[in-house]
């Protein structure tokens, strides 16, 4: 079999590994459902130091229960126990998975069905084996079917996105938000190097707010606070959802349009992609 030959059978190796993961998926033995999922509380919240990554999140102490051995077990997160917590008040309920019997190799987690079920690799192995068909079906059989396919994947992939339902979410959630004073205590810092060997200098401010009920709430803003490697001990007002502290902002009209805006590129990827199918249907 020569190198030509070869190629053409790139697809096996996505293919395979999608296949694997359903399978185990469906016998139950993937690493997510052979763990045990449990909910944390956090009973301590540190804000990361002045000057330190803001890479490995807020730093907290959760407490949770082993449901087989009914002991308590009170585990910092430090060390990057799994996703970053970039909202963190005592009180605050996560997810938490750990390999059974070993509970201080728990990891925070999201806890939805992909991660539940775990079809997260198998379905990412999914997406890009569709997109090899759609390249290889361009080399075959043109550029009409370049249309259908590319045109099909935006179709999928703006009908099946969760970002239209997020961004209402959100706007829901901070239609009837409360203004709080802020104060940032710290500024992260961390150093990325570009391809050309440059040093990129990423500064992220950390900032604390006390809700009307007294829950005090330590954040890692993504943006929104202007000029942030020199904001440390500014006051400013972020504006909460009172039913979810994490959903907040500096700046509701700001946040509104970045809103409106992600909606606006999955209604702008649906037509693409029905015009593109339309397209290349008609040059068939």
């Amino acid at each position: 079999m020569g190198g030509y030959e070869l190629l053409e059978l790139w697809w096996v190796v996505p293919a395979g590994l999608a296949f694997l993961g359903y399978a185990l998926s469906l016998t139950g033995l993937t690493r997510a459902q052979r763990a045990v999922w449990v909910t944390a509380r956090i009973v301590a919240v540190e804000p990361p130091a002045h000057g330190a990554s803001k890479r490995p999140g807020i730093p907290v102490t959760v407490t949770f229960q082993d449901p087989f051995t009914e002991r308590q077990f009170t585990l910092s997160n430090a060390g990057r126990h799994g996703d970053s917590v970039e909202e963190a008040w005592v009180g605050r309920e996560l997810q938490v998975r750990y390999p059974r019997g070993q509970p201080h190799r728990f990891r925070v987690t999201p806890d939805t069905p992909q991660d539940r079920n775990g079809r997260l690799g198998p379905d990412c192995a999914t997406i890009l084996l569709l997109i090899g068909l759609v390249i290889h079906a361009t080399v075959v059989r043109g550029y009409p079917y370049a249309l259908l396919g590319f045109g099909a994947l935006l179709t999928v992939f703006a009908a099946a996105s969760p970002d239209i339902r997020i961004a209402r979410t959100r706007d829901d959630l901070l239609s009837s938000a409360v203004a709080a004073p802020a104060r940032v205590v710290a500024v992260t810092k961390d150093v990325y190097t570009d391809g050309e060997g440059d040093e990129i200098v990423n500064h992220a401010p950390v900032v604390t707010f006390t809700t009307r009920d007294g829950t005090h709430v330590t954040v890692l803003p993504r943006d929104g606070i202007p000029d942030p490697s020199h904001s440390l001990h500014r006051e400013l007002t972020l504006h909460y959802a009172p039913s979810d502290p994490a959903v907040y902002t500096p700046d509701l009209r700001a946040d509104h349009r970045a809103n409106e805006r992600a909606i606006g590129w999955i209604i702008i990827m649906l037509i693409t992609g029905l015009a593109s199918i339309a397209t290349g249907a008609a040059l068939l």
